[in-house]
């Protein structure tokens, strides 16, 4: 019934893809009464959208539109989504809708093209990688997809834990090695590792903490599938990650942006948290690259932006959310719309290869509320 493109806009301008098309935007969440309230709200676009719908397209029926929408109504499974928000998207013969983590206005709107702002608003931000916690004898890997987290079943050969990697081949003398859960508390240290024996030696230590870290880059090197590529970021103390990064050899390891705790005892909610600081830092260092784009020719005006974006000329197009004037539900019977116009100089961006972004004004490049990089 359904097809799920979360990640891409590609489809959608697809030469297979026809209009007319017919936009809904609508914030819903796991509740009960909020997903019956996104509901109701669709049910009540519906009738506007197709008030606009007969007016634009006389020619066209709207019995294809009713269908969709009316088996997305009595789908009682399809509202119960995390997501925080929907983008629905309709034409004559498909359904597409965009599951999104970012909250929007509800909206709807009918045109030649789809409305794609609320998409372009969601995925602005979107990190998918691997995460490494990475202790002094220890380690766990997940995987990230934005703020979603998930652990990685690790083959049994995976060095998980110092013993499994080394094993006799320890350097620690007449030390054994037990993996604990304390803090330091009766000889072990502040990842759960206590030593005993006669010859702890610091350097003996040392030598095994180097040889372990060597063993986990190896099998990342060599052993772990990665068939997307993803990067591999760093949840560890400094000392750690300074060391790791010293013998890493691998080419997956990315150290842009890491959480510089502990993970021996982390939780998977200490774990979220983690991938949400590492974000964060992403999301600065991704803007940060924006404001170089202000040494190239630019226009920050809508009339200027309007016939730029219509000869192919913005290789960069950015919006803030500052333009976006929340509307009542009852939409104006006006066709002007300024979402709509800046929908319009989106569609035509995107077609020319070049990008769009939508962001909140302290985030856009000088804080700026409009702003188009043009190519000459």
């Amino acid at each position: 019934m359904v097809n799920q493109e979360k990640n891409s806009l590609s489809v959608l301008f697809s030469e297979e893809i026809q209009g007319p098309f017919v936009t809904f935007l609508l914030n819903t969440h796991i509740a009960r009464q909020n997903t019956e309230k996104a509901a109701l709200t669709l049910k009540n676009f519906a009738k506007h959208a197709k008030e606009r719908f007969n007016k634009k397209y006389p020619s066209l029926s709207w019995e294809p539109f009713k269908e969709k929408i009316n088996l997305l109504l009595s789908d009682s499974s399809f509202w119960r989504v995390s997501a925080k928000s929907l983008t629905i998207i309709l034409t004559q013969e498909n359904t597409y809708v965009y599951e999104q983590r970012v909250e929007i206005d509800d909206q709807y709107y009918v045109g030649n093209r789809p409305y794609l702002l609320g998409i372009i608003k969601n995925n602005q931000f979107s990190y998918h990688y691997y995460l490494l916690a990475l202790n002094r004898d220890s380690m766990k890997l997940y995987h990230a997809f934005n703020d979603e987290v998930s652990e990685i079943e690790l083959p049994k050969t995976a060095p998980t834990t110092i013993i499994n990697a080394l094993g006799d081949e320890l350097t620690g003398g007449d030390i054994n090695y037990s993996i604990q859960g304390g803090t330091g508390f009766n000889g072990s240290t502040k990842e759960g590792i206590a030593y005993h024996g006669v010859n702890a030696k610091d350097e003996e230590v040392k030598i095994d903490w180097v040889n372990y870290y060597q063993a986990v880059d190896n099998f990342f090197k060599k052993d772990f599938e990665n068939p997307e590529q993803l990067p591999i970021r760093l949840y560890t103390l400094p000392e750690n990650q300074t060391l790791f990064k010293k013998i890493a050899k691998n080419n997956y390891l990315n150290t842009d942006a890491s959480y510089p705790f502990s993970p021996a005892q982390a939780s998977i909610k200490d774990i979220q948290e983690g991938v949400k600081k590492i974000n964060q830092q992403l999301e600065l260092l991704e803007t940060a690259t924006y404001n170089k784009l202000l040494d190239k020719k630019f226009v920050d005006q809508l009339v200027d932006i309007l016939p730029a974006a219509e000869a192919g000329r913005i290789s960069h197009f950015f919006i803030s959310t500052s333009n976006f004037i929340t509307e009542t539900n009852e939409m104006s019977a006006t066709e002007f719309d300024r979402r709509q116009v800046l929908n319009k100089a989106t569609d035509k961006v995107l077609q020319a290869g070049g990008e769009v972004f939508v962001l909140d004004q302290q985030a856009a490049p000088d804080e700026k509320s409009l702003l188009a990089i043009l190519r000459y």
